[in-house]
């Protein structure tokens, strides 16, 4: 069992433009696409700790002087999901995420951050 924790932070970019088209899958290509993320959720199953999931927008940011509505729009991406692995090592934490059907698409990417012991 792999015995190290990941945070994988999925980010995307606010300008849709590079996204291209976002036309709505078809119902063949959707069962496709559940497949193929059904197959990946089977075969990472011992490293899939936590699938987080897509975040909602808006939110509040904290800090010390107060509390303001966020993220603000004019920042140059978005995060838009996380989850949660364990893996011996950064390269299987990577091998776990590049196989993930549509994690790197086009305007996006994922930041794999080890998460330390307490």
């Amino acid at each position: 069992m792999p015995t190290q924790k990941y945070l994988c932070i999925h980010r995307s970019s606010t300008d849709r433009s590079s996204t291209g088209p976002s036309s709505k899958p078809s119902p063949a290509q959707m069962q496709e696409m559940l497949g193929a993320w059904n197959a990946w959720k089977e075969k990472f199953k011992a490293n899939i700790v936590d699938l987080g999931g897509k975040l909602k927008g808006g939110g509040k940011i904290a800090s010390a002087s107060g509390v303001t509505d966020g993220p603000f729009v004019e920042a140059k991406e978005i995060v838009g999901g996380f989850m949660i692995l364990t893996a011996d090592s950064y390269e299987q934490a990577l091998e776990v995420v590049r196989e993930g059907p549509g994690f790197l698409s086009p305007g996006s990417h994922i930041e794999i951050r080890e998460i330390t012991a307490s």
